[in-house]
């Protein structure tokens, strides 16, 4: 993932956690695994939690989880191997899988508390946070850049994690408003790399 805010605070960040990813390596954990217990952790987390309206601690445990992102790429560039294919699909495939979990999480405690209109603004944000991938994956497929938007996937956890902590603290309109503004920026996203591959 290369977004507006990664591309921003991605060397002071690795330098950061460097340290930390060394050391997970030396203890045998590799990147493909932590990636595989972040998506892992985040999913169970994420379907249980939302689905059972524990917000709070689900987004908690979620965020917790995710900050595996920051690790697996920084640990695959140490190890010996460094980064290969396999590594990459099963990143980007789990990012997927979570993302998914989060919102199916969303729709199903939606569906139990009979609010529709909640249930189909998540259901919008899970297409288009597949749309967006795949639109980019398909372009370089035919030899595209096209890794340009508004909203990648780390602004948009950004906005429902922070959604659903708010909407756990109490804060009722903090999710619609959340799903609303993620299916904006998703929706724009989308245009922006569909213009992209057009103008190719």
């Amino acid at each position: 993932m290369y977004s507006m805010i990664q591309n921003r605070f991605k060397a002071p960040v690795t330098a950061f956690i460097t340290p930390s990813c060394r050391f997970l390596l030396k203890i045998g954990i590799t990147a493909n695994w932590l990636t595989f217990i972040g998506a892992l952790g985040s999913s169970v987390s994420a379907l249980y939690f939302f689905s059972s309206g524990d917000f709070f601690l689900g987004t908690i445990l979620v965020s917790l989880f995710a900050l595996s992102d920051l690790f697996d790429g920084t640990m695959a560039r140490l190890s010996e191997r460094g980064t290969t294919k396999w590594g990459a699909l099963i990143d980007s495939t789990l990012d997927r899988a979570t993302d998914a979990a989060i919102y199916a999480g969303i729709i199903a405690y939606a569906i139990s508390d009979g609010d529709r209109n909640l249930a189909l603004l998540s259901l919008l944000a899970l297409i288009t946070g597949a749309l967006i991938p795949y639109i980019r994956a398909k372009a370089e497929s035919l030899g595209i850049a096209c890794s340009v938007g508004i909203a990648e996937r780390a602004e948009r956890l950004i906005i429902i994690l922070t959604a659903t902590g708010l909407y756990g603290l109490g804060v009722d309109l903090s999710l619609v408003a959340g799903l609303l503004l993620i299916n904006f920026l998703g929706i724009i996203t989308i245009a922006q790399r569909l213009l992209v591959v057009a103008r190719s």
